[in-house]
């Protein structure tokens, strides 16, 4: 005996004429013309966003030195990697390792991260920023104040060290022999420093003056 199919509801009939499918949250999402159902889970959202900044801030609702380690190690970047430096500064951060509840809120908003995996599909993006001019003078800018003591107009020689390695490492053929330099009777670094050893040690004085001038100089 042939089994009696079961008539549709009016809303799922409506559902099949219109293209409409439902979603894991239980509401109807339009088709698009690819065939994917975006779902409200692939959409920014601040609840989780919050959520996801009070896995690793302490009971002073700020993320700090422990934190910031389990959040690295979750996101799979190492703390001294540059895109760290590069986030601080999407985030807008004042103080070097702590995150902020609104630091947080707002920084992650304008990239619409509200999870591990969205921001990890975003670091082509913040590394694209170093190939900027522009933003690469912001960013440079940005460092030296993030690392340097606020109450120093300058950075301690192995704070800038670390900071130009991190910053100048990848891009300036000349890096190398200016990091010995550094070596040198330094006990403070600013920009006058690198210009004067680009002048004195430099055998091409204006293409690597330009690269100071073009990368460094924030004017």
């Amino acid at each position: 005996m042939p089994v009696k199919k079961k008539r549709k509801s009016a809303a799922a009939a409506v559902a099949d004429e219109t293209g409409l499918k439902k979603c894991k949250l239980g509401s109807y999402c339009r088709s698009q013309a690819s065939g994917k159902v975006i779902s409200g889970e692939e959409h920014f959202s601040s609840k989780k966003c919050l959520a996801w900044f009070y896995e690793y801030a302490g009971p002073d609702e700020v993320v700090g030195p422990e934190g910031m380690e389990k959040f690295c190690e979750d996101i799979g970047v190492e703390p001294e990697n540059i895109i760290m430096l590069v986030l601080a500064w999407k985030l807008e951060a004042e103080s070097m390792g702590f995150f902020t509840k609104e630091e947080w809120l707002k920084g992650m908003t304008s990239l619409q991260c509200d999870c591990t995996e969205k921001l990890q599909s975003k670091f082509d993006f913040l590394r694209s920023q170093l190939n900027d001019i522009s933003s690469f003078k912001n960013i440079y800018r940005y460092a030296f104040d993030f690392a340097r003591d606020k109450d120093q107009r300058s950075l301690d020689i192995d704070t800038a060290k670390s900071m130009l390695a991190l910053l100048l490492g990848r891009t300036w053929p000349l890096f190398s022999v200016f990091y010995q330099y550094l070596e040198g009777p330094f006990s403070l670094m600013n920009l006058l420093s690198g210009k004067k050893f680009v002048k004195c040690h430099s055998k091409n004085f204006e293409e690597n003056a330009e690269f100071f001038d073009a990368h460094l100089c924030t004017n």
